[in-house]
């Protein structure tokens, strides 16, 4: 089989596609023909070294994927061959609370990365996509589809008439707007990009803001909301987004920290936070029980992922460059199975 390293130093232009031998299966594990692997930022920061600089090598990248199962081990029930399954991010936080060892389980950190032809995981780190996404949309779903599930309806639940603040047009924020919508609440978002606001308004957001035309955008917020501010951010900047998103949130509001694109180092004024009694949560994926019941929710409602631009496989590096460009809305994908 093949299979994109990072052998001896980090970079996109260090990763290598290598041949390895087929994985068997072991007790409880399953054999999975990849399908379809899709990019988030971290990925691009594991690759370029940024995300854990200590990270041994050889690694393979890549935490989501999608894939048929092709053998099982001993002792598996979960799932039979021929099922399509997507790996969880965390392979050993099934449900509970996240924990210093579920946290050391994530997939294309150190143990194994999807980018490759063939995968074996334990039973209990996949689960079954909904049937009517394609594998491309399925391959969406680990990483950024739980992140949003997560943040608007297990540590925030969304109600109808609630105001939720997106950042950028990214995976994550994308699914966000989808899963705000589908909770009945209005949503705001913000954007460098005339085009993508005109997109998001198609899919529903009730007002776009152009950051670089409107670099306090904050206030635009407060008076799209007549001084209240909203119910919830979905705060994906990190460092250089977080004041404004502190001043955009409601008295009580909640705002979801849980990407550092604009970088984690800053100093941030934390009383807003104490004023305000704002909720601060960080948010780092989620449970396989998490998975599953957004599943059962975007099956529910035939919800289908934005999908920017597909790659086929040996053109990984590519897709990891045009992630790098930030010209994608939505996801990004690399098709790996013929």
């Amino acid at each position: 089989m093949k299979q994109f390293e990072l052998q001896h130093s980090f970079g996109i232009d260090s990763l290598v596609l290598t041949d390895a031998l087929d994985p068997r299966p072991g007790y409880g594990q399953v054999l999975l023909r990849i399908l379809a692997v899709s990019l988030n930022y971290r990925d691009l920061m594991m690759v370029r070294g940024q995300y854990n600089p200590r990270l041994r090598l050889p690694c393979i990248p890549c935490s989501d994927g999608v894939g048929e199962v092709v053998a099982v081990g001993e002792g598996v029930g979960r799932v039979k061959v021929g099922d399509r399954v997507a790996g969880t991010f965390f392979q050993e936080w099934i449900e509970g609370d996240l924990d210093e060892q579920k946290a050391r389980s994530a997939l294309g950190g150190g143990g194994a990365g999807m980018l490759t032809e063939y995968v074996v995981l334990n039973e209990a780190g996949v689960v079954h996509v909904p049937a009517h996404l394609t594998d491309e949309e399925a391959a969406t779903l680990p990483c950024a589809a739980v992140t949003a599930w997560n943040a608007l309806t297990v540590h925030n639940r969304v109600q109808p008439g609630d105001t939720v603040l997106i950042q950028g047009t990214g995976g994550v924020s994308v699914f966000a707007l989808q899963f705000a919508r589908l909770a009945g609440a209005r949503v705001i978002a913000t954007s460098s990009s005339e085009r993508k606001l005109a997109r998001v308004a198609a899919m529903g957001a009730a007002a776009g803001i152009n950051y670089h035309t409107d670099p306090k955008w904050d206030a635009r917020v407060l008076e799209l909301t007549e001084g209240r501010g909203v119910d919830h951010v979905v705060e994906v900047g990190g460092a250089g987004t977080l004041a404004h998103s502190l001043r955009a949130v409601r008295m009580g509001g909640q705002v979801s920290l849980i990407g550092v694109l604009t970088g984690g180092t800053g100093e941030v004024n934390p009383l807003p936070v104490l004023m305000k009694q704002i909720r601060l949560q960080g948010i780092y994926v989620g449970s396989r029980a998490m998975f599953e019941a957004m599943n059962a929710a975007i099956a529910l409602h035939q919800l289908r992922p934005v999908v920017d631009r597909v790659f086929p496989f040996a053109e990984a590096p590519d897709a990891l460059r045009y992630m790098e460009s930030a010209a994608h809305f939505g996801k990004i994908v690399i098709r790996v199975a013929a």
